[in-house]
């Protein structure tokens, strides 16, 4: 009796922290809008780049493919949040591919079908060649590679920060965002103990952490200027 009420309640938990990844992890996909918005609205992609969303996209197929239950059984709210994912860039990609120059529609295109023929490769082999242990190993370390590159994509606007001493390029909500689902699903691969979960979120926690603590003190800084401003000679 002892054991199946904490059997279910640490089924309740691990499931509650995978949908709060969900959540969280909507509210990323959600973030771009304000760009493509200003895309549509001016008519052209400008300086934009469309690169972060074709990676994003490749992310969010391999860890789809990972998730789902043929390839790591119990952990369909990876599969369900990376599907998700993978519609929002695909939109985005496409508003970027509508509205860019002939030469960088080409060039994104070409990446699409290359990403595409990349899925369509891991997913020949892992079901072709491997059997369910190698299949998930395989997938696995695939997803861990591409995560772990998603996560250290912000080290350039830390880098950025630092020098400028400005937070005008590293939204809070979006820092926010990125710790929280990050925390939601490093919790969830731990107790689902699944390192190739908890590992990279565990990585992408550690970063979302500098990034607030990074946030909270150049915007107190910069506070702190504005109302103590330095008297010249």
């Amino acid at each position: 009796m002892y054991s199946t009420v904490v059997f279910s309640v640490y089924a309740v938990c691990s499931d509650a922290a995978g949908v709060a990844g969900n959540i969280f992890a909507f509210v990323l996909f959600l973030s771009p809008i304000s760009t493509f918005r200003r895309i549509i609205r001016n008519g052209s992609t400008e300086q934009f780049s469309g690169m972060p969303y074709m990676y994003a996209f490749l992310n969010c197929l391999i860890c789809l493919w990972y998730g789902l239950p043929f390839v790591s059984p119990g952990i369909i709210l990876v599969a369900t949040v990376n599907s998700i994912g993978a519609i929002f860039q695909l939109i985005y990609i496409g508003i970027f591919v509508v509205y860019a120059e002939k030469p960088m529609k080409l060039k994104m295109l070409g990446f699409l079908v290359s990403v595409s023929a990349i899925f369509a490769a891991v997913v020949f082999v892992s079901l072709k060649f491997l059997d369910a242990p190698s299949r998930k190993l395989f997938v696995g370390y695939l997803s861990v590679a591409s995560l772990i590159s998603m996560f250290a994509s912000p080290l350039l606007i830390i880098n950025l920060v630092m020098k400028t001493r400005s937070v005008e390029y590293m939204p809070f909500s979006l820092s926010l965002a990125t710790f929280m689902m990050s925390l939601a699903f490093f919790v969830y691969g731990m107790l689902k103990h699944d390192a190739f979960l908890y590992v990279p979120n565990g990585i992408g926690t550690g970063l979302g952490t500098l990034q607030l603590a990074l946030y909270t003190y150049f915007n107190n800084a910069s506070r702190g200027e504005l109302k103590h401003p330095l008297i010249g000679p």
